[in-house]
């Protein structure tokens, strides 16, 4: 595909170093020399220096023969015209916009992006889609992530491995024989760096990360089984409060009213407008570093405290520091490239990358044909893929057994309907049914043959 993308930040070098990995035509536009040499000189991607609405750098961008416009530079509007010029002048099929002021997404203004009214085709909001990650996370606290798929029906979750774990060192295979009743499946093993789809024989080792695709209606259960039994979290601390950090407090506000919450916001403006807009938060002025502020705020009580700053680096730090002071757990937002790494050695029990769910929303675009959901995993190491299954594949009508899995490929779970199937060697994949799987990176173009439409699928 050719793929012009506006915006040469992180979100944008994160989209650009995905799409043109995977031997897409992509070329980046921004008003930054300095932003469109770096991305230039470390991907394979073509960068110019203009602004990503006006027709004439479109037009030099390749615009004429261009399959998907994706607009994430800093500015909303930037990003909405950038897609009307793609539409009115050039035509461009998809047009993919991230907008991050929220009155433009609130329920009353939800007509702005109809078909009918707009030229864009999908709107991203990373704030709003971070905030519902967190929710997703703190319903399941034992996973360090928590992906679900299928209307929600199947969840895929992270979960650390250690000592304490009744099943390490236990044969994959034994765990149907132990289990009989429990719709899980471990799926992906991540080990001193490296991502792997295990065997039957492989067993779980302390200090792996799993990702295990289960039924969510046993989710609890399946998390209870790795030694995970922590309690839902009751008393909630909010280090920052923009616009993600105000979108989970009021969605907590709204789902459960036992739950005490506090914010922490550094801006005192900021924090006088987020304490009128919520009804049962306590907000706190100051900073998040500071220890004096944080023991106001109730730190050694709180069950989780969630960094969601626009400073990574202060993100950790008053993770690092919550913990010291005594909070259950910590989770932190972290934008850039370097830093997600070093999280989990540091005690950190999860970590947020805006990047990952802007990604997995465009690769689900990327990807035309019965793809209905991906996410990356590890970095981009891996993906967790819902595509439907249609008459054509070499997968329908046969048991799994007798089916050519490339080596990198694991199924996790069958949706048919209303049913939750984990499969074995018996089972059979009928047309329509929506199979999630893992697959590694490099794999993942061999799922084309799995999941056969058309060369234009992937």
């Amino acid at each position: 595909m050719k793929i012009i993308i506006c915006g040469a930040g992180q979100v944008g070098f994160g989209i650009a170093e995905r799409l043109s990995a995977e031997d897409n035509d992509v070329t980046v536009i921004d008003t930054s020399d300095r932003l469109v040499r770096a991305i230039s000189d470390t991907l394979d991607v073509q960068g110019i220096v203009g602004h990503g609405a006006h027709p004439d750098v479109l037009e030099r961008a390749g615009a004429a023969d261009a399959d998907m416009i994706i607009a994430v530079t800093f500015v909303d509007e930037v990003n909405m015209m950038a897609c009307e010029v793609a539409n009115v002048i050039f035509n461009i099929p998809t047009k993919i916009a991230r907008v991050r002021a929220q009155p433009y997404l609130t329920p009353e203004y939800r007509g702005l992006f109809a078909r009918d009214n707009t030229a864009i085709d999908v709107v991203i909001s990373p704030e709003i889609a971070v905030g519902e990650m967190v929710l997703r996370r703190l319903a399941l606290p034992g996973a360090f992530e928590a992906i679900y798929f299928a209307d929600d029906r199947v969840v895929a979750m992270g979960i650390a491995v250690d000592d304490e774990c009744p099943i390490v060192n236990t044969p994959l295979s034994q765990l149907t024989d132990l289990f009989p009743d429990l719709n899980a499946l471990v799926v992906a093993i991540h080990r001193d760096g490296d991502l792997a789809m295990p065997h039957g024989d492989d067993q779980m080792l302390p200090g792996d990360h799993v990702y295990v695709i289960a039924d969510q209606s046993q989710a609890m259960r399946t998390l209870g089984l790795f030694g995970h039994e922590e309690q839902q979290a009751n008393r909630v601390l909010i280090g920052g409060g923009g616009n993600i950090g105000l979108y989970l407090a009021r969605k907590l506000e709204e789902r459960d009213s036992s739950i005490q919450l506090r914010i922490i916001e550094a801006n005192r403006e900021r924090a006088e407008l987020i304490a009128e807009d919520l009804k049962r938060t306590v907000v706190l002025n100051g900073s998040c570093l500071d220890q004096d502020i944080l023991r106001e705020a109730g730190v050694r009580q709180a069950d989780v405290f969630v960094a969601l700053t626009n400073d990574d680096k202060v993100n950790v730090l008053s993770s690092l520091l919550a913990k010291q002071e005594g909070a259950e757990q910590a989770m932190c937002l972290i934008s850039g490239m370097s830093l997600g790494p070093l999280v989990s050695s540091l005690g950190i029990e999860s970590f947020i990358d805006p990047r990952t769910v802007t990604v997995s929303t465009i690769l689900q675009h990327v990807r035309r044909g019965r793809i209905r959901g991906v996410h990356p995993i590890q970095g981009g190491a891996g993906e967790i893929i819902e595509a439907e299954a249609l008459e054509t594949s070499p997968m329908i009508g046969k048991p799994l057994r007798e089916v050519e899995l490339p080596e990198g490929v694991r199924l996790g779970a069958v949706v048919r309907g209303e049913e939750v199937i984990i499969p074995d060697g018996q089972t059979v994949i009928k047309p329509h049914d929506r199979v999630i799987l893992a697959a590694l990176r490099d794999q993942v173009k061999q799922l084309q043959h799995l999941f056969r439409v058309s060369l234009e699928y992937f």
